[in-house]
C-alpha cells in the first residue's frame, strides 16, 4: 500500500516539475503505450483468431491513446506555433480518424502506422529538448564569461 503511495507521488511529482518538451515526450510515451498494448492484444493465437475477451481491452486502451492525443491538440498554441502548430493539429486530427477506424474494424496495420508515427514525433521532440539544452548549456557559458570578463 504504501509502495503504491510513493509510486503515485513520485509520478505526480515528476509531471509537476517536466518542462515543456519533457511533457510532451511523456504523452509521446502513453500514447505509444496504449498502442503497444492494444497491438499485443490483437495478436492472432495459433489458430488465427482473435480471443473476443480482449476486445473491450483493446477499446480502452485505444481509447486511452485518443485521449492523450486530443490532449496535445488542445495544448498547441497557434499564436506561437504558427505553421508546425498547424500542422500537428491535422496530424493528430489524422491520428485520431485512423485510431477510430482501426479500433472499429480492428485493424492492427493502421495502429501500427500511427504508433511508427507517434515514434518519429518523439525523436523529433527529443532532438528539440537536446538542442535546446545544448543551446541554453552555451548561453549560460557566454553570460558566465562575459561577466567575469
Amino acid at each position: 500500500m504504501a509502495y503504491k503511495s510513493a509510486l503515485s507521488t513520485y509520478r505526480e511529482t515528476r509531471v509537476t516539475t517536466a518542462g515543456q518538451g519533457q511533457l510532451i515526450i511523456m504523452l509521446y510515451n502513453e500514447v505509444a503505450k496504449y498502442l503497444d498494448e492494444a497491438l499485443n492484444l490483437l495478436e492472432t493465437t495459433g489458430s488465427g483468431k482473435r480471443d473476443p475477451a480482449n476486445i473491450e481491452k483493446i477499446g480502452k486502451a485505444m481509447v486511452k491513446a485518443q485521449e492523450i492525443i486530443t490532449e496535445l491538440m488542445v495544448s498547441l498554441d497557434f499564436e506561437q506555433g504558427g505553421d508546425i502548430a498547424k500542422n500537428l493539429f491535422s496530424l493528430y486530427t489524422w491520428f485520431n480518424r485512423e485510431l477510430i477506424e482501426a479500433n472499429i474494424s480492428q485493424d492492427a496495420p493502421r495502429i501500427s502506422k500511427v504508433r511508427n508515427f507517434i515514434d518519429e514525433l518523439r525523436s523529433a521532440w527529443l532532438m528539440v529538448i537536446s538542442t535546446g539544452a545544448t543551446e541554453a548549456a552555451a548561453n549560460r557559458e557566454v553570460v558566465g564569461i562575459s561577466i567575469a570578463g
